[in-house]
């Protein structure tokens, strides 16, 4: 993308012209409008933060990129001494973030919930387990979050018993995010700064200058494919067959700062959708600050 001072003029305008440019470039991939959203945050003036988004509202299946919500829930309830620090939980935490092991989410959801999976159970107590299910829900919902569902652990094979029980019939329970949440969430200094939230950072932290051994390749494999080997990234990204997304928070050398968030349905093999998202909202970011 060619880009200059007086093409964009502003983050909207950044946000409109990517979007533009992606669908265009993968038209001959059939990407449609309402397969990608993205939202970027330019933090260059804490004091003066600017968002903007394409269909930043819309809840979508966020894949992995949940345990982070997760991960934020699990300081808050140890903030407010509901569940008490453990090696256990230290590990699972670790592990559901840095290597995005679905076991350990599995380990951090029944622990924040005080449920557990099993077979099937008769209506009356399926209810109590999806009230108790839901408290994650209902914490993001009184700090202001909208259009989200957190409340289903992540699968490889899909949920079998109550678990496939509260997703409903047609799945129309599952997990859902909109972009705009997500990058809030790296934002506001509840996963990236501050207090204990330095502890959360240092799970987030990528080194996308190197082949990684994470099967998921976070670091390498998405936004941070794209970026200088001199900027800083700490971030949570998430594959399946149906769903490719990245939640980023990002340091560049010249003291740009950004939260970039993509998330692109129906296109999961092609790496570079996401990929041409991040390195035209770089380049448009590096414009406005020139």
């Amino acid at each position: 993308m060619t880009t200059t001072k007086q093409t964009i003029e502003s983050l909207n305008a950044l946000v409109r012209l990517t979007a533009d440019e992606v669908l265009g470039e993968y038209a001959a991939s059939k990407l449609q409008a309402n397969e990608l959203a993205f939202t970027v945050i330019d933090l260059t003036s804490p004091d003066s933060p600017e968002q903007a988004d394409f269909r930043g509202e819309e809840p979508i299946f966020p894949a992995s990129v949940v345990k982070l919500f997760y991960l934020v829930a699990a300081h808050h309830w140890l903030e407010d001494k509901k569940i008490e620090r453990t090696e256990e939980l230290q590990r699972a935490l670790k592990d559901m973030i840095v290597d995005s092991s679905n076991d350990a989410t599995h380990y951090v959801v029944d622990l924040l919930t005080d449920t557990t999976g099993g077979p099937e159970l008769p209506s009356d107590q399926m209810a109590v387990w999806q009230k108790k299910r839901g408290v994650i829900n209902i914490y993001f919902a009184s700090q202001g979050y909208d259009n989200l569902n957190v409340c289903q652990k992540t699968w490889g094979d899909g949920p079998y018993g109550r678990e496939r029980a509260s997703y409903g019939k047609d799945y129309e329970n599952r997990n859902k995010l909109t972009t705009n949440a997500t990058a809030r969430l790296l934002a506001t200094g509840k996963a990236v700064s501050r207090g204990r939230s330095e502890e959360m950072m240092q799970l987030l932290k990528r080194d996308f200058t190197r082949k990684s051994d994470d099967p998921d390749d976070q670091a390498t494999g998405f936004i941070g494919a794209v970026l200088p080997n001199d900027a800083k990234l700490w971030s949570k990204a998430g594959w399946m067959s149906t769903a490719r997304h990245d939640a980023a928070y990002i340091e560049l050398a010249n003291g740009v700062r950004f939260v970039l968030v993509v998330f692109n349905t129906n296109h999961a093999k092609e790496y570079s959708i996401l990929q041409s998202v991040a390195r035209k909202c770089l380049a448009g970011l590096l414009s406005l600050h020139a």
